[in-house]
């Protein structure tokens, strides 16, 4: 462990279409300041929204954004594919910040679980800190399932190699590794839960509660729900209340200029207080990202799930299916989504109980927090988060 007073934690995080990761990413580093740890927060995204790290070290790699929903291109800053040369440089500079850092343990988001675009750079810091200091993989609940042998036994191999804990951000009474991940079994041994990733509520959940508020994420595969709301708008009982729309920075332009606004209509690109905003709403309509389903639980928000399911995604469909099962949302699936659809599944939601998580973890950024606590110094920590 280093001299210094603080143990630090190098925290790396790469977004590449939504903003989710970094949503998440965010409230861990703020938990990690408040437990005392020093955060390195080392971004390979595009910054188009600023979250709040209290008080993180930013490092900004050259970042990197994908072409489209099929993650299948890297482009850089000037929107060109990324090349030999740009990763050389790029793997460069994060072994680079990570000397300086010197730090007391490693978190990295989704790899190798997810990201595995990223080898070039993250395989070569692995293996310059084998056997240095303890490693931890940050992932979601639920995974997206892939009926791949090949790829599940490079994970296994990868987190048996490098990794000494993988802490799932979700609660197993709602959803266990397994369910998504086939070789959960190998890496048992390495598995722990924190609970979901979830904000506090801001102001009183059961007060005054007015209109409907359509919210689609970073907005990047947004659009087609965003039209269907506009359109369902005069079909629901909600008609005359006011909508609210939230585009998200990342809604292609083309999508942006057709929306078109109407009286007791308004279109955001961002809101930066979305958990408090939801809680004077009286109807979500959104897809079912992690995030957003965690501000809809603490806000007790009457909600719409329409998740995201194109390019083979399963992530956002899976989740919305076992909290659906609860009572806790009413869920349409892409494949379902018109304009009448939707307005009565608003009606429907509107008309049944709140949400509220129940026997539901949802103190996950504090024990994310805790447990990195306990890697980076060697034992365990006490004490409020």
């Amino acid at each position: 462990m280093s001299s210094q007073a603080a143990p630090r934690v190098f925290f790396y995080v790469q977004h590449l279409l939504g903003i989710g990761h970094q949503a998440r990413a965010a409230a861990i580093a703020r938990a990690m300041g408040r437990q005392g740890l020093d955060v390195t927060y080392v971004s390979g995204g595009f910054a188009e929204t600023r979250f709040d790290l209290g008080g993180a070290t930013v490092v900004q790699l050259p970042p990197a954004r994908t072409a489209d929903a099929t993650f299948s291109t890297l482009l850089d800053a000037q929107g060109n594919p990324v090349d030999d040369a740009w990763e050389a440089d790029r793997c460069r500079a994060l072994l680079e910040a990570f000397a300086r850092t010197e730090p007391d343990a490693l978190l990295i988001e989704s790899f190798p679980f997810g990201r595995r675009r990223f080898r070039f750079e993250l395989l070569p810091l692995l293996e310059r800190v084998r056997g240095q200091i303890p490693v931890a993989a940050s992932v979601r609940d639920i995974l997206v399932s892939k009926d791949d042998a090949k790829r599940t036994r490079w994970i296994v191999e990868t987190v048996n190699a490098f990794f000494d804990t993988v802490i799932v951000h979700g609660d197993p009474r709602i959803v266990t590794l397994d369910v998504t991940f086939p070789g959960a079994d190998a890496i048992a041994d390495r598995v722990r839960y924190s609970g979901y990733v979830a904000p506090a509520p801001t102001v009183d959940a059961n007060g005054n509660r007015d209109g409907v508020v359509v919210s689609v994420g970073g907005g990047a595969v947004g659009g087609p729900l965003l039209r269907a709301s506009l359109a369902a708008r005069p079909l629901s009982s909600l008609s005359r209340a006011p909508w609210r729309l939230i585009s998200g920075p990342n809604l292609p332009e083309l999508d942006r200029n057709a929306l078109k606004s109407a009286q007791g209509v308004t279109i955001d690109t961002y809101v930066a207080n979305f958990n408090e905003f939801l809680c004077s709403a009286a109807v979500s309509v959104s897809q079912a990202g992690y995030n957003t389903v965690m501000d809809l639980m603490t806000s007790r928000t009457r909600s719409v799930l329409v998740p995201f399911s194109q390019h083979g995604e399963t992530e956002q469909t899976v989740r919305a299916s076992l909290l659906a099962r609860r009572g806790l949302f009413q869920v349409l699936s892409e494949a379902d989504l018109t304009p009448n659809a939707l307005a009565k599944a608003i009606d429907a939601a509107h008309a049944g109980p709140p949400p509220h998580p129940n026997d539901i973890d949802i103190d996950g950024a504090a024990m994310t927090a805790r447990i990195m606590g306990e890697l980076a110094t060697g034992s365990p920590i006490s004490g409020r988060l």
